[in-house]
C-alpha cells in the first residue's frame, strides 16, 4: 500500500511511521531525508539539490517529485511507501498524483491524525526525542526512563528540539492551517481520507490506523 499521513506538526506521524515500517515493511519517504541522502549521492539529482541547498534557496517541488520518482523506481518497498512531509500543498498532490499515475502506482489511503490544538501545544512543549533512534518520549505520557537509557536503544542521548517551544509550535500550526489543511478536504473528495483520533495512545491509534488501511 501507498499512504499519505496527514496533521499538524506533533501529531504523532512520525512514530506511526516507524510502527507502520516495523510491522508491514513499508518504506518511510521523508522529504528531510531524501533530501540529505541525495546532497551527499554524487547523482546528478543529488548535484542539484547540493546545489540549490548551498545556495540557500528553498528547494523546488520539481526536485521532491524527481526524489521521489527515484524512490519509486528502486522498486526497493514490498509493503509500500509512506509519504512523509508530502505533499504540503494543493499543487503538490497534484504532482504526486500525477507522479503515482505515470509510474503505475495508486495512492491506496490518506490518514487524517485529528488533534486539539491545545492539547498538542501541551503535548509538544513535553516532547524529547532518543538522539541516536529517533524514539520519542513525552514528560507526561511516556517519560525518558529513570535509568538515563533509552528503552528503544539503550543510547543517553536525549534531545529536545528547539522550535518544540509554545510561541514556535503556534507559528508552525498556522503554517500548517494555511498551506497544508486544504489537502484534508482535497483527499476527502476523492474518497481516500480516513481519520483518527491522533490524541489517543500510541498503540490505539496505531490500531485505528490498522482498521483505516483495513
Amino acid at each position: 500500500m501507498n499512504i499519505i499521513l496527514l496533521g499538524p506538526p506533533g501529531a504523532g506521524k512520525g512514530t506511526q511511521a516507524r510502527k507502520l515500517v516495523d510491522e508491514r515493511g513499508m518504506v518511510q519517504l521523508s522529504t528531510g531525508d531524501m533530501l540529505r541522502a541525495a546532497r551527499t549521492s554524487g547523482t546528478d539529482m543529488g548535484k542539484k539539490v547540493a546545489a540549490v541547498m548551498d545556495a540557500g534557496n528553498l528547494v523546488t517541488d520539481e526536485i521532491v517529485i524527481g526524489l521521489i520518482r527515484e524512490q519509486l523506481s528502486s522498486d526497493n518497498a514490498p509493503g509500500g511507501y509512506i509519504f512523509d512531509g508530502f505533499p504540503r500543498t494543493l499543487a503538490q498532490a497534484d504532482a504526486l498524483g500525477n507522479l503515482l499515475v505515470e509510474m503505475g502506482e495508486t495512492l491506496d489511503r490518506v490518514i487524517e491524525m485529528q488533534v486539539d490544538d491545545e492539547a498538542l501545544v501541551a503535548r509538544i512543549t513535553a516532547r524529547s526525542t532518543c538522539g541516536d533512534c529517533g524514539e520519542v518520549y513525552n514528560d507526561q505520557t511516556k517519560p525518558w526512563p529513570a535509568d538515563g537509557k533509552c528503552s528503544n536503544c539503550g543510547g543517553t542521548n536525549q534531545t529536545r528540539r528547539a522550535d518544540d517551544n509554545e510561541d514556535s509550535l503556534k507559528t508552525r500550526l498556522m503554517a500548517y492551517y494555511k498551506q497544508t489543511s486544504p489537502l484534508v478536504g482535497y483527499y476527502y473528495a476523492k474518497g481516500d481520507l480516513k481519520s483518527v483520533n491522533g490524541l489517543a495512545s500510541m498503540d490505539e491509534v496505531a490500531a485505528s490506523i490498522t482498521k483505516a488501511l483495513g
